[in-house]
Formats: structure tokens, sequence, C-alpha cells
């Protein structure tokens, strides 16, 4: 059966992998981010490749509100959504009491708020036809205790993986699954923007590709899988964060997000 899938953050990295893949696979896709021009290019591309159904949303979730109109105005167009990608997020690095008070909020906006909202008004729909995936996007350092210097971000990915795991458990057993995919540290316009490339996690760590990244949250999101890890050093990377005493791993982190 022809699905269709919500994707947000689509117009670049590991979204616009996730969107490439969602529509070889044959779903009809809705896009979703800031830039109107970004997008009209991707949904050109997959129309011409995969000859599939996209529209597309130019909407900033970053701002209060938004997740609930963009969902009404969807609701309004008829469109039934099978798959929800919570892909889009955003970060800050540096001391907290130096970062911008708007921004820090934009932040948790987009990273929780957002990302709750669409997940919260895409069940229901899910639970009635019996059959849906969800996809939220977190990141490895959710297993971490905390990150100095990125304190309110590894909190907000922290809490998706809670999240995520927590609504999943909810609905077992009813043909709809949630998954949380937590990537390392992927190659992406991430670092520059939120000014972590400066640090040395991503100056010593491997770096992933986005298409790799989204390879393995595809095929776990088709099968159902709670949570994907992708790769294995970030499998122990999860374990070691999770691995008492919990303080040798914050001051691996302290130092890591040092410049």
């Amino acid at each position: 059966m022809p699905r269709t899938a919500l994707v947000t953050g689509a117009s670049r990295g590991i979204g616009l992998e996730l969107a490439r893949l969602l529509a070889a696979d044959g779903d009809g896709l809705v896009l979703v981010s800031r830039d109107s021009k970004e997008l009209e290019g991707v949904r050109r591309m997959l129309v011409e490749h995969h000859g599939v159904p996209v529209t597309f949303y130019p909407r900033d979730l970053s701002r209060s509100g938004e997740a609930l109109a963009l969902w009404r105005e969807i609701e309004t167009a008829g469109i039934a959504i099978d798959i929800l990608v919570n892909n889009a997020g955003i970060g800050l690095y540096g001391p907290l009491a130096g970062q911008d008070a708007s921004a820090l909020s934009a932040m948790t906006e987009l990273n929780v708020v957002a990302l709750t909202m669409l997940t919260r008004l895409a069940l229901p729909g899910m639970l009635e036809r019996r059959w849906g995936r969800i996809l939220n996007v977190a990141s490895v350092v959710g297993y971490q205790p905390c990150g100095p210097r990125m304190a309110a971000y590894y909190a907000s990915k922290s809490y998706v993986l809670s999240f995520s795991k927590g609504v999943s458990r909810e609905i077992d057993g009813t043909g709809v699954a949630v998954t949380v995919l937590c990537p390392p540290t992927t190659r992406s316009a991430f670092e520059k923007r939120s000014g972590a490339d400066r640090s040395r996690l991503y100056k010593r760590l491997p770096v992933a590709s986005p298409e790799d990244v989204a390879l393995a949250g595809f095929r776990g999101m088709k099968r159902g899988a709670r949570v994907v890890l992708p790769g294995f050093s970030t499998k122990l990377l999860a374990v070691a964060g999770e691995l008492p005493p919990r303080r040798i791993a914050l001051e691996v982190n302290r130092w890591l997000l040092e410049e």
C-alpha cells in the first residue's frame, strides 16, 4: 500500500538522505524545513528520480506553536501521515552563561517541544489504522551523563532517547512502532552552525557519513526497532556512557568539548 512520510529537517544531511530512502521505497513525502528554495530543489529531485508525490511546507519549527500549525495545515490538505521522521534539530556550543537566550529557547523548542508535539499528533491516526512508524533522531550523546559546554543540547537528546523508548513501550502490539536513532558525530553543517567544530570532539573522534546513518535509521525503523546505534564504536560509546562511575564519562566529555 502507498504510504506518506513526513520528514522534518529534510533539505540536507540525515533528513535529506532519509527522504531519498523513503522515496526509493515508494513512499509519498511531506517535507519540512525552513528554506523553501532548498525544499523545492529536493522535491524536484525526488519526483524526477522516484516518481512519488512530494509536497513541502517551509516552516521554522523552532518557533513556538509552529508544530501544531503545521499539523493542522497537513490535516486541512487531507494528508494522512503513516511515517513520521522527527529529524530537525539544532545545537549550541559554549558555556551556558554566555549562550544567547533566544537561541537557547529556539533549540529547546525544536529539539524537544516540536518533536514531542508531532509524535503526539501523529499517533492517534496511526493507532486507528493499526500501522505506523515514527523515527526520532536523537544522538549517542543521549547516553552520556552530560556535556559541559553543550549542556542543554546533551540534555535535549537524553530527553528524545527517554521519551521515544517510553512511548515505544506504551504502544507495544498496536502495529505502530517508535524508533530512536542515536548517531555518532556525523558530517553535516551542524558542527559549524553550533560552533562545536572548534572542540576536540570533532577534531579527535571519527565522523560518520549522513548516508550511512540514514540507512541504519531507515532499516531500523522499517523493522520496528526501539533503538538504532549505527556502527560498533557508537554502541561502545553508548555502553561506556552508562557505566558507573558516570563521573568518569563526565570528565571525558568535559575534555572532548574543550577547544
